[in-house]
């Protein structure tokens, strides 16, 4: 891109088309901003709005607008910039393009419609069935069907970058792969593997069972294939933020990357490691044995190794910026990096959000201690801080210096987005200190009245309704963020005859990709190695489940169901007389 120049100047259709995906992300954001703020102040019983059987409806769409629309919405839309302006050229064909944003679009309204629907009694359709869809809940057709779809525009969209690279290659032979398309890449490599999981247990399980064509399904099986799935999708979630933080974070420190070979092994190791791990996340489930939770537990330890070479890269850069800007000492340093910059302190703060989450994921992933925390308020904060301000924040302080390049606007109000990255810090600090403290007390996640008659939990330190301050004022100041981004964003968009401060280019790294081995561009080996990976990890656990419970399982029926209470009572009390009789 020339000097100068913002991507809407060099790429005006690609800069239309990734702006209509980050608009659906900040639709879906606002949306499941105001069910989150909603959750917070029913379960802490400061203020109910909906009666408690609703919660789960409003759990459910906080669930699936943030962490599926928000979330990836946002990263086709950075993928897309990331693509387009490293290999210096604009899709394949646009229409195909186009295509696959249309039908994201198609399903997650679909999915949108069966969750909200059941806010009304005059439309049946319901699916308070949570993010997770844990069988034997069950939603309305429609909210799988729509799961699916969306999945599919995700697939057609690596298959467009992929199609984007290869006519790339043919005009650059023997050149090595930009390191943003690497990333790109390399993450969709990792969602085809995982999403695989997800695919089967929909179209062969659960859709079949929601439509009444089999009459059951097996619980643990199709949770094992939902979990295959759903610890790389965090990954999903959390790779685009690497890639701002590796690619846009050292330009706005003043710098450049310190290391292009370091930053290829880390995505290469996430393709290898993030699937294989997922049984962690049912240490508590019968049916699969105790020895394959611990080579789960043993694998899931190795993912610390990309994040710690993640911090020392990224340290390491802001450091080289900041000794750019006139920094100096062992930590003084620290105060020439740029925080007046929004785009730049929001990074900076997910950041280090995500290295204390990164700890309590530690907790999570040991067997013995997560016993303890195990469905408990404990599991939701290590959520939030990581998707939660790890990527959601990123995603943010991102859009500071993306929608700019993408409009050709100068960013409305930037000393109220600085407020506005503060604001969720802060907000983030006080929900999820609430929520650690609470689980380790035992406290549930998933529950709308967490407080039961006749049971005081025991708090080391406060008191529940401490806790409770504390989670409602934190998700009503995350809240008022989340509003406050909204609105700078739609500023800036209608923020016309001004030019950004900054222009869209990208410094080279300190040490480029002609410091590491060829061999890291080698797709297809990596792929395999995933791939044998995967089938170590998984097929023994998964031939024990289908031979313990059948791949239909046994006569499970759909939850939740009407009960006659009446029926229920009499029938108990003449089975109670006829004990009393024989």
């Amino acid at each position: 891109m020339p000097n100068g120049a913002t991507f809407a100047d060099a790429y005006p259709t690609q800069a239309r088309h990734i702006r209509a995906a980050f608009w659906a992300s900040f639709l879906s954001l606002g949306v499941g901003a105001f069910f989150g703020l909603i959750q917070a102040l029913h379960r802490t019983d400061i203020l109910r709005v909906i009666e408690s059987q609703t919660y789960y409806t409003v759990l459910t769409a906080h669930g699936v607008f943030l962490v599926i629309s928000f979330t990836i919405f946002f990263l086709v839309g950075v993928f897309q910039w990331a693509v387009t302006d490293s290999l210096e050229r604009p899709p394949v064909d646009m229409r195909f393009t186009w295509g696959w944003y249309g039908l994201m679009s198609l399903g997650a309204s679909l999915t949108a419609f069966a969750i909200l629907a059941g806010f009304t009694d005059s439309i049946d359709v319901r699916a308070n069935v949570l993010f997770t869809f844990y069988a034997p809940l069950q939603a309305h057709p429609l909210f799988y069907v729509g799961l699916v779809v969306f999945v599919v525009g995700t697939w057609l969209a690596g298959a467009d970058w992929f199609r984007s690279w290869l006519a790339w290659k043919g005009d650059n032979p023997g050149e090595r792969i930009p390191l943003p398309t690497f990333m790109v890449l390399t993450t969709m490599i990792m969602w085809y593997i995982s999403s695989i999981g997800v695919a089967v247990a929909i179209l062969a399980f659960i859709l079949p069972w929601s439509l009444e064509l089999t009459g059951s399904l097996n619980p643990t099986l199709t949770r094992t294939l939902f979990w295959y799935f759903g610890h790389p999708v965090v990954y999903f979630w959390l790779l685009p933020a690497y890639l701002l933080w590796y690619i846009l974070l050292p330009k706005l420190a003043g710098g450049r990357l310190f290391s292009d070979p370091l930053a290829r092994v880390v995505f290469i190791l996430f393709v290898l490691l993030s699937t294989p791990v997922g049984i962690h996340h049912q240490y508590l489930d019968p049916g699969i044995s105790e020895g394959f939770k611990f080579i789960a537990m043993t694998n899931t330890m190795f993912l610390l190794l990309p994040s710690l070479l993640t911090a020392f890269t990224i340290i390491a850069s802001m450091e080289h910026g900041a000794r750019q800007r006139g920094g100096e000492g062992y930590f003084n340093w620290l105060t020439a990096l740029p925080w007046r910059d929004p785009a730049f302190t929001g990074m900076a703060l997910a950041g280090m959000v995500f290295a204390f989450g990164g700890f309590t994921g530690i907790v999570n992933a040991g067997m013995n201690i997560n016993y303890l925390v195990h469905n408990t308020l404990w599991v939701p904060g290590h959520i939030h801080t990581q998707v939660g301000t790890a990527a959601a924040l990123t995603f943010m302080a991102g859009a500071y210096w993306l929608v700019p390049q993408l409009t050709g606007n100068r960013l409305v109000g930037r000393g109220l987005a600085l407020v506005q990255v503060v604001l969720w810090f802060v907000g983030i600090v006080f929900m999820t200190n609430s929520m650690y403290r609470g689980g380790l007390v035992g406290i549930p996640r998933r529950t709308a009245e967490p407080q039961y008659e006749g049971f005081e939990y025991e708090v080391a330190a406060g008191s529940v309704g401490e806790l409770n301050a504390q989670l409602a004022i934190g998700g009503t100041i995350l809240f008022v963020s989340a509003m406050l981004f909204l609105a700078l964003m739609v500023l800036t968009a209608f923020n016309g005859g001004t030019e950004p401060i900054d222009d869209g280019s990208i410094p080279p790294a300190l040490s480029g990709p002609e410091d590491s081995p060829a061999v890291l561009d080698n797709l297809k080996l990596w792929v395999a190695i995933a791939a044998v990976l995967v089938v170590i990890a998984y097929s023994f656990p998964l031939a024990s489940i289908v031979s313990r419970g059948g791949l239909f399982g046994p006569d499970i029926g759909p939850i939740p169901v009407a009960i006659d209470a009446a029926s229920t009572v009499a029938r108990t009390a003449l089975e109670a007389v006829s004990a009393v009789v024989r």
